[in-house]
């Protein structure tokens, strides 16, 4: 069953959303960016907050393999919840992108999460560098960072008609740009 469309007031009230244009790899790698400010927030109240009082309280620390997929979750959920409510992540306001169906619908919450699971697929090729190279501590982080904010994004220039990025593409899914907001007076 497919979702109605997103309200357009956000955008121009002539112009139906999936007729806007995609965002452009710098507004992309700026949206990002500021998503990893947003997640550092996220990440300490929902995961290591847990995880300091089951270290302190009851001297207990979860497996690595346990710590990473109960992380996984905690972001599948910020992004889904976003995603299905307005199509915005907090960053994804500030920077005027938009997620939404190729049709210009909602998305589903089954679409996003399989959206998520397709965003995440830049994990891959940094595990298998991190493993083959046998990268330690700030090597880690810096391939994190550097493959997340600047080679993934590249993947729009893949398919250059639409300039939609591998998981959009994969996910049936697409970013738009929302024009600026006339100011009232």
């Amino acid at each position: 069953m497919s979702q109605p469309p997103l309200d357009s007031t956000s955008s121009t009230v002539d112009t139906p959303l999936n007729a806007l244009p995609p965002p452009g790899f710098w507004k992309r790698v700026f949206c990002i960016l500021y998503e990893q400010l947003i997640l550092l927030g996220v990440i300490a109240l929902l995961f290591l907050l847990p995880n300091l009082v089951l270290g302190i309280v009851f001297g207990f620390s979860l497996p690595s393999w346990l710590t990473f997929f109960y992380l996984y979750a905690v972001l599948a959920l910020y992004f889904v919840w976003y995603w299905t409510r307005t199509g915005q992540t907090l960053a994804m306001q500030t920077w005027r992108v938009k997620l939404v169906s190729v049709s210009g619908a909602r998305l589903t919450r089954r679409q996003a999460l399989w959206r998520y699971v397709y965003g995440s697929l830049w994990l891959v090729p940094c595990i298998l560098i991190q493993a083959s190279a046998d990268l330690q501590k700030w090597g880690i982080i810096s391939l994190l960072f550097a493959v997340s904010l600047f080679l993934w994004p590249l993947s729009i220039y893949l398919d250059p008609r639409h300039r939609q990025s591998i998981p959009d593409r994969l996910g049936k899914t697409k970013l738009i740009s929302l024009p600026k907001m006339e100011k009232r007076k």
